[in-house]
């Protein structure tokens, strides 16, 4: 959409001047307008006028001719406004009147009828509700095509076994698909959050009006199912004010940028020369302007750093709601540009993760050459001389200690004598030697949810079935 955003020569008239001698001074229509970035709400604006004028023919305050000539004239103007071909005013402060007094310039009454038992309180609420909604579907589908960037790995990758790292120190072996399923698990909890956020957003608004609601006999229930909406909000006063579900969604979009963050970070790290883990495709890297060697992940840098965005319009938006008194205040017109950067910024960061995970190829060469330095299979002899009877605190100890060892020689535990494990613990047996070094650490795990090669294959299974529905 190309509109112009203008200020009018001559004035306008408003809509709510009845009551006013004195016009409006400039520099408040510069400081109020919203049209500036309200005007991306056209679409959710003229579908609910769209739904109102034909729940007010249902219950016969418009006739059925004006509201085919209302539908008729409203979607006119959206594809005018699609074509760029319209004018925006800050004089007409935001995308209501301005669709307003475009209906009510082609229409005369019949487009003066159109505002009859709603509010811009009302109004507004409504088309925030219809544009949040669109945007978790957008989201999730987003989301889910990550999910299956990941996913698309795990069979290629399978027979990788990588580091897992707690406290950033070598911790564990991991098969790289239980890293890529650790990725699904936390962006299926962001979509999961998307959709029970929905519920709360799938809320009708309209017939609120300013806050009261109206005495003309209107059918708030139909609206509902005009516009898909799964609830009526019950109490006028409380829905014409809400933003609990304009909260709730800077939080989903901040906590998706937030897991994002984490990946890029993560990835920033495996693609230096000092890991190696990691092969970055080009089409999302950027070089240099002095270094002709650099590779440099820029990708991955502004995803990790559009994350602050993302927080900070949260902050924004709970510090705005902060002590605000019930029903609608003016205040609440600042609640959209922080939930669109965000979305903005969310929808882009997803829009470019899913192609790079799926891309990005692991350098299996430099992982296997280190898999086994930091003893990562300590944690397994320990739980290998348990089985033996071992308490678990003595077997902790004598594994410290059997680490400390092999530290100061430059071994590793697989490369202690069978005799000086026993003598360390008589409870070591020949069979010890199984459990040591990445692969036998990885081979030992059993328990569900773990790293063990069949429960892997498990999850995978789990998550093809998952993202198919």
């Amino acid at each position: 959409m190309a509109a112009k955003k203008t200020a009018s020569k001559n004035g306008i008239a408003k809509a709510w001047g009845g009551v006013f001698t004195e016009k409006t001074d400039k520099r408040m229509e510069l400081f109020s307008e919203s049209i500036s970035y309200d005007q991306r709400l056209y679409k959710e604006d003229i579908a609910g006028s769209i739904a109102h004028a034909r729940m007010l023919a249902d219950v016969g305050i418009l006739t059925p001719k004006e509201f085919d000539l209302i539908r008729k004239n409203l979607k006119e103007i959206e594809k005018e406004i699609e074509s760029g071909a319209f004018e925006f005013t800050t004089e007409k402060e935001d995308i209501h009147m301005h669709i307003e007094a475009e209906l009510t310039r082609r229409l005369g009454d019949a487009g003066r009828k159109l505002h009859t038992a709603r509010s811009r309180n009302d109004q507004i609420s409504t088309d925030m509700r219809l544009w949040v909604r669109g945007a978790i579907d957008t989201l999730c589908a987003l989301l889910r095509d990550l999910q299956n960037a990941f996913v698309s790995r795990c069979d290629r990758d399978f027979d990788v076994i990588l580091p897992a790292y707690t406290h950033t120190q070598r911790a564990q072996p991991v098969l790289a698909p239980h890293y890529w399923l650790s990725y699904c698990e936390k962006f299926e909890r962001d979509r999961q959050r998307l959709l029970d956020c929905r519920k709360r957003v799938n809320v009708l608004s309209l017939g609120a009006a300013a806050c009261a609601g109206t005495s003309l006999p209107i059918d708030r229930a139909k609206t509902a199912e005009y516009l898909g909406f799964d609830q009526v909000g019950r109490n006028s006063l409380d829905i014409s004010g809400d933003r609990d579900f304009a909260a709730e969604f800077a939080f989903d979009l901040a906590q998706i940028a937030i897991h994002l963050s984490g990946w890029a970070e993560e990835w920033i790290w495996w693609s230096t020369c000092e890991f190696n883990f990691l092969r970055l495709p080009q089409a999302f890297c950027t070089g240099s302007s002095i270094m002709p060697q650099k590779v440099n992940p820029d990708t991955l840098e502004l995803i990790r750093g559009k994350t602050a965005r993302t927080v900070g319009n949260l902050q924004s938006l709970l510090v705005l709601l902060k002590g605000l008194p019930q029903a609608y205040n003016r205040d609440m017109q600042e609640d959209k540009e922080p939930i669109f950067d965000s979305f903005d910024t969310v929808r882009a960061s997803l829009e470019l993760a899913a192609p790079l995970a799926a891309q990005a190829e692991l350098n299996r060469g430099a992982i296997a050459a280190r898999i086994n330095a930091g003893y990562l299979d300590a944690t397994s002899l320990m739980e290998y001389m348990i089985r033996a009877g071992v308490p678990q605190r003595v077997a902790h100890g004598i594994v410290g200690r059997l680490v400390r060892s092999a530290m100061e020689r430059g071994i590793r535990l697989s490369e202690i004598p069978l005799d000086e494990m026993r003598a360390a613990a008589p409870e070591i047996g020949e069979d010890v030697y199984r459990y040591l070094d990445a692969a036998g650490a990885v081979r030992a795990m059993k328990s569900y949810g773990s790293t063990a090669p069949a429960e892997v294959k498990k999850q995978i299974r789990w998550w093809k079935k998952q993202l198919q529905r």
